[in-house]
């Protein structure tokens, strides 16, 4: 070949490219003709996963003798594994994310199919794929080769949908119906059940609707339920590890070699010394100090303690006890626990995250007699501590019911206000009496003057004539709410989402705002609060006032009001296959103050309160006046966007309000 003759040139330059591509067609196929090692879960984690410095405390190759106790979960997540449904009931930080994490790097190198992972919101989702998946993509070869980058112009790689040869990985929310719905899966991976809504969009049962997508694939299907649980009777994850064969781990004393599960009344400390915390075989009763437990756990087995009426169905429970070397101590356990007592929400949580078992939710009702003896006489319409007011209203036939509740820090409450308005959804000037009342002022200790920040109205009764005056106040000051049954601590408020409404005779283009209520959590905490201890003359001495979350009720408020507001109590009930589940039920008819004061919690987590940061209790606290010095020398400058307030020095200020949060919007 020469420069004289260019075609020439151009046909060998295009032979070559033949050659390479052929070359490389045929290496292809001799990889695609080649079978696959038959390796399970956790040997193809070993093979070829690594961790990610963005996702993983202990970055590098990933190795599953770390936490002993996932290769037998892992391994029945493998395709030649009988089990078709596996429950993992657990505490947090155990590495159970990281095992389902696992099973979609095999599933997109080893066994590909279609996929769904479900985390409890849609945002979640984003987030875990984020943070977890393209990291796992991203620094593990295998899998790297297999999907095309997310800056690719291939659209099968977004933020929700990972193609590969074979299948594909969709990640969604439990709370969208529409993403549940998706597609058919053989393989379900469904994150922290015990956080998913009670109903996905109103469509029902989240893991029933995600599990339904398996139909086609019978037998060849696999689901992975993973959670940390939450309470008694309510746990999505305690009811399927009870319909499972529940295993254990045991693991072998260092001293008697007796096989034994761990459980926490064996861990054992010096009083006020939980740094001595060891736990004490149940055999021999000689306590094993902790660097025995790297062995131990090495040397454990998982056994079944109950026999299924599905034998595909298997299930593993697992505490912190078992966390490895490096990671959650027995003594910082022991920490742990001793710095709940006294704290009912910090037990709850202790149990959930530190034992991975349930909670079990008195449900008591507090004696109204007591309530009454435990009303105050408020300085003024509002006390000092109270720093933003919302009203919980409840539509009846012949009247509408309005409490008024003040706010401040800690969540504490006050009851402001008990409006009984006659007349009934059917009559005008009910709702006129209403729409004056958004604009009633109360009087703050502090001098200030407060109008509502929100008022949430049941639509349960007379939806239509709910959605028509609501639409007519706009959604700054008012949220149309219903309640949904069941516990939902994460997220007991959800929406607002746009529903079907009828005004006037005329169907809603778009609908109407609704915002959806889980008032069980409401009620317990209320019932919780109630039954707290106020402080004692000791904690008042060393300058405790009083406890977050604690209720005040004024002295003006009789014993009909008070009779209402506990008039429910949680009971057990079980159905015929033996599960249980949790309800509220009335132990009286009139049950209106407590619904109306559940209305006004939902409204104040509406708007944000729950997550509000210093910044903004002080903000809160200017308004009102309580940081007032008795002098002030100029007035502060406005802040763009702050809450109206007027001057500190003004002894009334007017046009209160507070300014939504960004992320409210």
């Amino acid at each position: 070949m020469t420069d004289d003759n260019p075609a020439q040139d151009n046909f060998a330059e295009g032979l070559d490219l033949a050659f390479e591509g052929a070359e490389d067609l045929l290496r292809a196929w001799r990889r695609g003709m080649r079978p696959d090692a038959d390796l399970t879960v956790s040997e193809w984690a070993d093979q070829h996963r690594w961790l990610s410095s963005r996702a993983s405390a202990e970055p590098g190759r990933y190795r599953t003798a770390r936490t002993p106790y996932l290769r037998a979960i892992m391994d029945a997540l493998s395709p030649g594994h009988p089990a078709q449904r596996i429950s993992f009931m657990k505490a947090a930080q155990v590495g159970a994310t990281e095992a389902g994490n696992n099973w979609i790097g095999f599933v997109i190198h080893h066994a590909p199919g279609p996929m769904l992972a479900v985390l409890p919101t849609v945002e979640m989702a984003k987030r875990s794929s984020r943070g977890r998946i393209d990291p796992l993509i991203e620094d593990s070869p295998a899998l790297k080769e297999r999907v095309s980058p997310a800056r690719s112009r291939d659209a099968g790689n977004s933020m929700l949908s990972k193609e590969f040869p074979g299948g594909i990985l969709v990640l969604t929310g439990a709370n969208s119906a529409t993403g549940l719905r998706s597609m058919p899966a053989r393989y379900v991976f469904l994150d922290e059940i015990d956080a998913y809504p009670a109903s996905a969009d109103e469509e029902g049962d989240p893991v029933t609707l995600a599990e339904a997508r398996t139909t086609t694939f019978a037998h060849r299907r696999k689901v992975f339920m993973v959670s940390t649980p939450t309470i008694r009777g309510l746990s999505r994850i305690e009811r399927e590890f009870e319909a499972s064969d529940q295993r254990r781990y045991f693991v072998p004393c260092p001293h008697c070699g007796a096989m034994q599960w761990l459980r926490f009344e064996r861990l054992r400390w010096a009083k006020g010394r939980p740094e001595t915390a060891e736990y004490h075989c149940e055999g021999c009763e000689r306590p094993m100090p902790e660097h025995h437990k790297t062995e131990m756990l090495a040397r454990g087995e998982w056994r079944a303690t109950a026999t299924p009426e599905d034998p595909t169905a298997i299930g593993f429970h697992l505490s912190a006890l078992y966390s490895p070397i490096g990671w959650k101590s027995w003594a910082q356990i022991a920490r742990d626990w001793l710095a709940a007592q006294g704290s009912e929400e910090m037990l709850r949580a202790a149990r959930n995250t530190l034992l991975g078992e349930t909670w079990i939710e008195s449900g008591e009702a507090p004696e109204w007699q007591r309530l009454a003896d435990r009303r105050e006489a408020y300085p003024a319409q509002i006390p000092a501590g109270g720093l933003f007011l919302t009203a919980g209203a409840d539509v009846q036939k012949d009247r509408i019911e309005v409490d008024v509740w003040a706010w401040g820090r800690g969540m504490t409450s006050w009851l402001v206000d008990h409006v009984v308005i006659p007349g009934g959804p059917d009559d005008p000037a009910c709702w006129d009496r209403l729409t004056a009342l958004l604009g009633q002022t109360w009087v703050h200790e502090h001098g200030a003057v407060m109008t509502l920040a929100r008022l949430a109205i049941d639509t349960g009764y007379e939806s239509a004539a709910v959605h028509a005056w609501a639409r007519t106040q706009g959604i700054a000051q008012v949220a149309p709410v219903k309640g949904l049954e069941g516990f939902n601590r994460a997220t007991p408020v959800s929406g607002p989402t746009f529903v079907d409404a009828t005004v006037n005779g005329r169907k809603l283009k778009r609908g109407a705002r609704l915002w959806s209520v889980a008032t069980a959590t409401f009620k317990a905490e209320t019932y919780r609060h109630l039954r707290s201890e106020r402080p004692s003359d000791e904690d008042r001495d060393a300058g405790t006032l009083t406890l977050p979350g604690t209720i005040h009720l004024p002295d003006w408020i009789d014993s009909e009001w008070l009779k209402q507001l506990v008039a429910e109590q949680l009971v057990t009930i079980r159905n015929k296959r033996g599960y249980s589940r949790q309800e509220w039920q009335k132990l009286r008819e009139r049950n209106e103050a407590l619904d109306t004061r559940v209305y006004a919690r939902a409204a104040a987590w509406i708007l944000g309160a729950d997550r509000f940061d210093e910044r903004m209790w002080r903000q809160l606290e200017r308004q009102a006046g309580v940081e007032t010095t008795a002098a002030v020398s100029a007035p502060e400058p406005e802040q763009p966007g702050a809450p109206q307030a007027g001057r500190i020095a003004a002894p009334r200020r007017r046009g209160w309000k507070i300014s939504t949060p960004r992320y409210m919007e």
